[in-house]
């Protein structure tokens, strides 16, 4: 079986890439190899013509290959709350919260992952078009590329940009080399608090799966599960998964980064999410009617969740 990241380099879905690096899919009898394929729309693309069983990414994307929810569940979450940062150039002066900074700049971001910023200034108050904030393409941020977070990064410090919206390692890197100051944090309290459930780092799969073989999605939330625990347990596992698939700087970094991350992580996939992605999704219009709760979530593995 295949699951698919649209970054790989990152802590954004790291649970999915800790669960089959660390062992937690073979356990429960699946045999499961990790897939890069940017940007996230294309990796639901995979899924939905069958060549992915599995897609760890962003919620609200599942409807860029799958209109109205239609053919595929979430069925876990790996972690809760909108994971992107808001990082602008350290010189222009920008504190925390201080979303105004971007009013005509240049902000990175990634398709889909846009929609996020986007969402964000516009419950804030400030209107992209009118405040002339140019959301565009990470140069050089095409293809298969192992995180968007990084390039975003280099592209920041080498001054083609004023600042990007993506992971929080792109975000790390570009604070500790000094050219890039954090304005926006959603997970921890930045920005309007309704951003919060926008969207959320989570698994999906396929109605044809979950009514063909229940047994093995099951088990894929059980390896869900047992990931976060092991890392709530021991978050200097992640170490060992950062060896195996990222840079030595970053590798580095990534125990770190799931510490703080350790928090969010909850395989639930909560009501008043579901319900305030929703609202997202439509304000964004990428869908184009309510959905309800059992539309967007397989509900018959909650009991799963708690382990």
């Amino acid at each position: 079986m295949k699951l698919a990241v649209p970054d790989m380099i990152s802590p954004s879905y790291f649970v999915a890439e800790a669960a089959i690096e660390l062992g937690f899919f073979k356990a429960e009898g699946l045999d499961v190899s990790l897939e890069l394929i940017y940007p996230v729309d294309k990796a639901y693309a995979a899924m939905r013509d069958g060549e992915i069983d599995f897609v760890g990414g962003a919620g609200h994307a599942v409807l860029s290959a799958f209109p109205g929810f239609d053919g595929a569940k979430l069925i876990a979450a790996q972690a809760q709350g909108m994971y992107w940062f808001l990082v602008v150039r350290s010189d222009l002066g920008a504190r925390r919260g201080e979303l105004e900074v971007v009013k005509g700049r240049t902000i990175g971001a990634a398709p889909w992952v846009n929609m996020g910023l986007r969402g964000m200034l516009l419950a804030a108050g400030i209107d992209p078009e009118r405040d002339r904030v140019r959301i565009a393409p990470v140069p050089g941020a095409l293809g298969s590329v192992p995180n968007f977070g990084v390039m975003a990064a280099k592209a920041l410090e080498a001054g083609k940009l004023d600042g990007f919206w993506a992971n929080g390692m792109g975000a790390e890197v570009a604070v500790r080399g000094g050219y890039g100051t954090v304005v926006a944090d959603v997970r921890r309290g930045d920005g309007p608090a309704q951003c919060f459930n926008f969207t959320a780092p989570t698994i999906a799969t396929t109605d044809a799966l979950i009514a063909r073989s229940p047994d093995t999605v099951a088990a894929a939330v059980r390896a869900i599960v047992k990931t976060q625990a092991a890392l709530k347990a021991n978050a200097a596992r992640a170490s060992e998964v950062g060896r195996k698939l990222f840079p030595q700087t970053e590798a580095a970094l990534i125990a770190e980064l799931i510490r703080r991350d350790l928090p969010f992580y909850d395989a639930t996939l909560p009501r008043d999410f579901v319900a305030g992605m929703i609202a997202f999704a439509r304000s964004e219009r990428v869908l184009d009617r309510d959905a309800a709760y059992e539309d967007v979530v397989a509900t018959q593995f909650a009991p799963l969740w708690k382990g």
